[in-house]
């Protein structure tokens, strides 16, 4: 009974030891890593303030100067020479490597002795006007060499003849108007359109299925100008001897039209240049207004439908065939002599390793060639992604590291169709795949100073919210409020006026690859227009000769405090991204998108309704799973507060998660006639490249369904894109369950 009653007495003590070690533990383990979180974000926090005070106005400014001084066009010297400056620079900033990494791509240049141009011919072939070759120089500009002539770059070699045709901005919208209710055939004739609202390339291409055999491009003042303001130098105006360079490719995301879907390298395989992707078939050449009001002024037949197809110039906007009056007999003739040549290109790719999680990268890329002198597209970019390097190198220098690697990129040939970013993307496919957390373009940095414009992944949202609230803003009138409620103020949601409004990303600039192709979390930030009040097509100097470093620095950004603020948020994103423990994604706000968007779909299709009840099509999947998605969504969330920060598998367990989610709604198969789009739930238009649309393949489906050959074939379509969203979204909300 004794030795009975001792045992009892030492399992009491051994009890009672235990209780208190645990007790004990339990309170270091849950105290400890809010001391050491409280610790680490505040030192995250005055390392990111360092960052940006670093980042200085002047620096961008004398960096945009530098630049700008001569032309730089994809595949020639100088901007090989400017790939050389910039790694010069980054290294002297202190990355821990500089590489150039070439590729051999297909570009298109204008014959330099047989120039490009439209004319009008009498009866007898003899040329009675002639557009202008070039246009005139800036001042101070006019003994720079290499300047391209205006051209469409990838535009076929061809001199068609034909009656001129008038077709508005030549979107699908305005050929459905001449053909299906004013009965007018663009087969055989050359059309005139006016470039704004969609992506030139999409405009070849609807021209081209309308039968035509040329297509001219012009810039009509209504689209091109500002009510009260002059145009260059004195303005900031378009001249009507200014002309839109342009490549007019639809290479739906395949890179080089030569390797699609793999890099342009010396032992690639390549099409035939005859087969190359997305390479129009008629020829295409751009003219300033001052060209094209000559060509419209005579033109006959019909008037124009209504307003929305006038412009500005002192012309009726008749639609055409042909001239009228006396000028019946003539025609118009194109000249186009461009050759398409494989030519060398160079990116710059400069690293910072990361200290915990190198094999995590973060890459902030933006074009370096320009059309001419690039003063905003895109070397406002440029600019800004050199302060930043150079910010991130100091704080390197002063002893500290990012937790995961970051990757600066200063691409090649974008304007020829992103090739320099997209050829490295397919190159380094399998390991971006598996290591990229995000994206962030750095391509112009302002395209217009009235507020800023973020196009960005669901994922971005809190963060963009967050960083925004805690930058200045540089516009007048908001100089004690930050960039957040400045931009709240003059651009809210139209879903949501608690928030400011953000954009789906679309195409037209590199991050395509990334996002569209690979499911890498993107986004982009730039000043830009006020987009209620200011009606014209981007900006008016667009890609012309006057896009000067004295544009910039006249009218649009004089004290570069503007540039300033996105060099600031760009760089803000790239820290948070790569220094942050957990990575600072929010997977609701995704959740809340899909919502929206699905019920936006369903909305548009409520217009069919009979026909959606006859052919058996429902919604009702698709609804269901970004339900569940939600309640995974929240589930997540939950969860990842309750995260041990010490722990570093329970970390890189949720990291993993959040970066990988983007990549679970990519469809290995792409969609319909665009395979190198892969993602489910944003993709370029499919009419505009520029433009984002949400569920894609359901929308492309829909599309002008009532006028399809096979009605009950079009809406099996339909259903089975419906399914394949539904069954992505159910399988995304499947990686956010809790790992066993």
């Amino acid at each position: 009974m004794a030795k009975s009653r001792g045992q009892l007495y030492l399992w009491m003590c051994l009890a009672a030891a235990l209780a208190s070690f645990l007790a004990g533990f339990s309170v270091g383990w849950f105290i400890k890593p809010v001391k050491e979180t409280t610790i680490s974000a505040h030192y995250q926090q005055s390392t990111k303030w360092k960052l940006l005070s670093e980042m200085k106005a002047e620096n961008i400014k004398s960096f945009l100067r530098s630049f700008t001084k001569l032309p730089h066009l994809a595949g020639t010297e100088q901007n090989l020479l400017l790939a050389k400056e910039i790694q010069m620079h980054w290294k002297r900033f202190g990355l821990d490597s500089v590489n150039l990494v070439h590729y051999d791509v297909l570009l298109s240049y204008p014959n330099e002795t047989n120039a490009n141009y439209v004319s009008i011919v009498d009866e007898h072939g003899t040329e009675i006007f002639k557009t202008s070759y070039f246009e005139p120089p800036p001042d101070g500009y006019k003994n720079v060499t290499n300047i391209v002539p205006p051209y469409n770059a990838f535009s076929p070699q061809g001199i068609p003849e034909g009656e001129l045709l008038y077709v508005n901005y030549a979107r699908t919208e305005d050929f459905f108007k001449l053909e299906r209710e004013m009965g007018i055939n663009c087969t055989g004739k050359i059309v005139i359109a006016r470039y704004g609202k969609i992506f030139r390339g999409n405009k070849v291409k609807n021209a081209m299925l309308a039968g035509a055999i040329g297509i001219i491009l012009y810039s009509d003042p209504a689209d091109y100008s500002a009510p009260g303001v002059q145009p260059y130098p004195k303005g900031w105006n378009l001249p009507g001897t200014a002309a839109q360079r342009g490549n007019v490719l639809n290479l739906n995301g395949a890179g080089d039209p030569l390797t699609p879907g793999y890099p342009a390298k010396e032992y690639t395989f390549r099409l035939n240049v005859e087969d190359g992707v997305g390479i129009p078939k008629i020829p295409v050449h751009p003219i300033g207004y001052t060209d094209a009001e000559i060509l419209l002024r005579h033109l006959g037949g019909p008037a124009s439908p209504d307003e929305t197809w006038k412009g500005t110039l002192n012309v009726a906007y008749k639609i055409g065939p042909g001239f009228t009056g006396s000028d019946t007999s003539r025609k118009v003739q194109m000249h186009v002599h461009n050759t398409n040549t494989i030519t060398r290109i160079y990116n710059v790719i400069g690293t910072i390793r990361g200290c915990v999680e190198p094999d995590r990268y973060v890459i902030l890329g933006g074009h370096r060639d320009s059309w001419v002198f690039g003063g905003i597209d895109p070397t406002t970019g440029t600019a800004v992604l050199q302060e930043i390097a150079q910010s991130f190198g100091k704080l390197l220098k002063a002893g500290w590291r990012p937790r995961r690697t970051i990757i600066f990129a200063s691409w090649d040939a974008e304007e020829f169709g992103l090739l320099g970013s997209t050829e490295w993307a397919e190159e380094n496919v399998k390991v971006l795949q598996e290591r990229s957390v995000a994206y962030i373009n750095s391509d112009s940095s302002i395209e217009g100073n009235y507020t800023i414009r973020i196009d960005c992944t669901p994922l971005l949202y809190q963060l963009v919210y967050k960083l925004t609230k805690e930058i200045s803003s540089p516009d007048d009138g908001f100089e004690s409020k930050s960039l957040y409620e400045s931009w709240l103020e003059k651009d809210p949601s139209p879903e949501n006026k608690d928030h400011p409004r953000i954009n789906k990303l679309g195409s037209g600039s590199d991050f395509e690859a990334y996002f569209q192709r690979l499911g890498i979390a993107s986004g982009r930030a730039r000043y830009t227009k006020n987009r209620r009040t200011e009606k014209y097509s981007n900006y008016p100097m667009y890609h012309t000769i006057y896009e000067t470093f004295e544009l910039v620095e006249n009218f649009y950004d004089p004290s570069f405090k503007k540039q300033l603020s996105v060099a600031q948020l760009r760089g803000a994103l790239v820290y948070e991204l790569a220094d942050s423990t957990i990575i600072p994604f929010n997977i609701q706000d995704y959740a809340n998108t899909l919502k929206t968007y699905s019920e936006s779909i369903f909305n548009l299709s409520k217009k069919y309704g009979q026909q959606l009840t006859e052919n058996g099509v429902s919604f009702d999947p698709l609804f269901s799973a970004v339900k569940n998605f939600s309640e995974a969504a929240s589930d997540f969330h939950r969860r990842l507060k309750q995260v041990d920060l010490d722990n570093p598998i329970a970390v890189r367990i949720v990291n993993d998660q959040l970066m990988l989610l983007e990549r679970a709604f990519i469809d290995p198969l792409g969609l319909p006639g665009r395979r190198f789009y892969r993602h489910i739930i944003f993709a370029p238009s499919s009419h505009n490249k520029y433009a984002g649309e949400s569920f894609p393949g359901i929308y492309d489906a829909m599309f002008d369904i009532e006028n399809r050959a096979d009605p009950h074939l079009a809406w099996t379509e339909v259903k089975k894109h419906i399914s394949i969203a539904a069954f992505t979204i159910q399988a995304a909300a499947g990686t956010l369950r809790e790992v066993l």
